[in-house]
């Protein structure tokens, strides 16, 4: 898959690049990025969520009253769960929602989302953004540019950017992350991916090696 690379007003610079289509042009498996995005969002869970059962709410644990004789029902104390105040039967408990993935299915989701993406023509590389100061402008003229100023975008950076992560920070639609960094449901997530110019050189390094 051959893509231009663009500079920040949106124009061609003349050069290209080449993503490799094992990583770009698959045929997209939809069950696995499911999955991807199910993990991603169980593990945001905390799981923090307790109720108290009748050995931990207030109240004495005295019996109500004898067991025979009566007339009415047996009862024990007032914590029971059948009164107002007592324990919860069943109740949840803190626990962990996140779930193990195979590497090799998060990788094939990862790359299922990629292929999604450059089928839709909503990949685009533009050269290194160079910011000598956080300027949030700058870079918002650049995605009006781009022709993606309201489309939810992904920025994908090859290293950690100070300036760039800071101008990207407080625009809604714009997240900014290292390509080491994403995951599926980040891709999935946005409408448009935009790579800089070295974050996709390092697609064609890897296919290099992995040729060699």
């Amino acid at each position: 898959m051959q893509v231009d690379v663009l500079n920040i007003k949106g124009e061609k610079t003349g050069r290209t690049i080449e993503l490799p289509d094992d990583v770009f042009g698959i045929e997209p498996n939809d069950h696995v990025i499911y999955l991807a995005v199910k993990q991603y969002q169980a593990a945001q869970r905390q799981g923090t969520h307790k109720v108290k059962t009748r050995a931990e709410v207030k109240g004495a644990s005295r019996k109500l009253h004898r067991q025979k004789g009566t007339g009415g029902s047996r009862k024990g104390n007032i914590r029971n769960p059948l009164y107002k105040g007592g324990g919860t039967i069943f109740g949840p408990k803190p626990h962990g929602y996140d779930f193990k993935l195979n590497k090799k299915v998060k990788d094939l989701a990862k790359m299922s989302a990629l292929s999604h993406k450059a089928k839709d023509n909503a990949i685009f590389v533009v050269e290194d953004i160079t910011l000598d100061a956080p300027k949030t402008k700058q870079v918002t003229d650049a995605m009006k540019a781009l022709n993606v100023g309201a489309k939810k975008t992904l920025l994908v950076m090859a290293e950690y950017n100070d300036n760039l992560y800071l101008s990207t920070r407080n625009v809604p639609n714009i997240a900014s992350s290292l390509l080491a960094d994403v995951n599926t449901y980040d891709i999935v997530n946005a409408d448009v991916l935009i790579l800089t110019e070295n974050a996709a050189k390092i697609f064609t390094e890897e296919e290099a090696t992995v040729e060699a």
